[in-house]
């Protein structure tokens, strides 16, 4: 027996640990690599570029410091802009969340073709937003729209979708809650089905009220699950645009339904001021970042 093993044994160790370390290395580099040249690169272009004043057909940038920050804290329709972005990301990710979760508890149940009502509910997500943008502005629309006719057939007076900010609002929200209610219905879907089933069991044994089980047995295990769907539908919601486009491009009235992102979009290739279209998406990026790491502090209390 050797009377010294640990020399016999870490070498081998540390041959062990370099292979590791050199195949975590080859699998990750390549990762990190478009990380740094499509994500993190053009992130730091654009809050460098928000201190310039540039014409986006100009090959010449004029550095003005935080005149751009001082603009947008002043102008105008800085904050209708922001409630805009606030209330259309609040509704469609409660009203996405909710609709999708109850979509699922209620397909999780052994019902008639319930494989088919889960694919026409999850279609939508993967419809193109523009499409389903030009197909809704039929639906909404004021002369011949599905929802004016309905209205008229109960003796409700339709209101004017296109000309009144605040229905516009509502117009573009509905429209992305529905194309994006079968991304959180599949989400929870899934979740629902790998849950613990004798933990219902048990509840079933108990007696306990249906409702009482979905939050004391049902929803603590989909909190990983919800704040998954939090972070991702928020993302999503804050940089939607297609729909916004096709549907109001950012009207009525200049800004009834112009969002962060949508203003981005406006000020860089309309109105040619790329310098101030990068402090927006910067301001934006902030807000998210804040966001995000309030939810994942949050999460981490719970856990």
């Amino acid at each position: 027996m050797d009377p010294h093993p640990d020399r016999v044994r870490r070498p081998r160790r540390q041959r062990l640990d370099a292979r590791e370390v050199l195949l975590a290395a080859a699998l990750l580099l390549p990762n990190l690599v478009l990380l740094a040249v499509f994500t993190y690169r053009p992130l730091l272009d654009n809050i460098r570029l928000s201190f310039f004043n540039w014409n986006i057909s100009s090959p010449y940038a004029t550095f003005i410091g935080i005149e751009n920050y001082q603009e947008w804290a002043g102008r105008a329709d800085t904050w209708q802009v922001l409630s805009n972005t606030a209330i259309f990301t609040l509704v469609t990710v409660v009203g996405s969340m909710a609709i999708g979760l109850s979509l699922a508890l209620l397909l999780d149940q052994k019902l008639v073709g319930r494989a088919a009502v889960r694919s026409m509910v999850f279609a939508p997500f993967v419809i193109s937003g523009a499409a389903i943008g030009v197909a809704f502005q039929f639906v909404f629309d004021p002369s011949f729209g599905l929802i004016q006719d309905l209205l008229r057939r109960v003796g409700l007076t339709p209101p004017d979708f296109y000309q009144n900010a605040g229905w516009a609002l509502f117009m573009v929200t509905a429209t992305y809650i529905w194309k994006t209610v079968g991304y959180v219905f599949v989400i929870y879907l899934a979740a629902l089905q790998a849950r613990r089933s004798e933990l219902d069991e048990a509840a079933e044994i108990d007696g306990t009220s249906p409702w009482r089980r979905f939050w004391r047995v049902v929803f603590p295990q989909l909190r990983p699950t919800t704040f998954f769907l939090s972070v991702t539908v928020l993302l999503n919601s804050m940089q939607v645009f297609d729909i916004i486009n096709v549907m109001t491009r950012g009207g009525p009235y200049g800004t009834g339904t112009t969002t962060m992102v949508y203003q981005v979009y406006q000020e860089t290739f309309v109105n040619t001021r790329a310098g101030y279209g990068a402090t927006v998406a910067t301001i934006m990026f902030l807000i998210l970042l804040m966001i995000t790491l309030i939810q994942v502090r949050l999460q981490d209390r719970q856990d």
